[in-house]
């Protein structure tokens, strides 16, 4: 499984930026899928998940109401939208996708900047 992130780029405080992650293979029957992000001298941390039956999304507190994930299965990709950005929204964003068999396979990681 091949797991590629695009979209990321700089934008001041207050602006939005849609990531989009392309999946090798068929993400119909996967698990859940989900955003996480690191940035310089953190640890990677969650920012949106989806599960594969319901779609039930979840995200940690400092990002609800600013970030929206979904799912196109058709196209075998995700979608974040951040809208709202920070300064403390700045770092490398990594998309996981973990198929049926809780195999999970990360991407590349997309650089996403904000400057105040």
């Amino acid at each position: 499984v091949q797991v590629v992130e695009s979209g990321g780029g700089s934008v001041q405080a207050g602006g939005s930026l849609r990531l989009s992650c392309v999946v090798s293979e068929s993400i119909s029957s996967f698990a859940s899928m989900g955003w996480h992000r690191q940035a310089p001298g953190n640890q990677r941390v969650l920012v949106a998940s989806i599960n594969g039956d319901e779609g039930f999304t979840h995200y940690p507190n400092f990002v609800r109401g600013r970030f929206a994930i979904s799912r196109d299965n058709a196209k075998n990709s995700i979608y974040l939208q951040m809208n709202s950005l920070k300064p403390d929204d700045t770092a490398v964003y990594y998309c996981l996708a973990c198929d049926m068999m809780r195999v999970c396979t990360w991407g590349q990681g997309t650089q996403v900047t904000v400057s105040s």
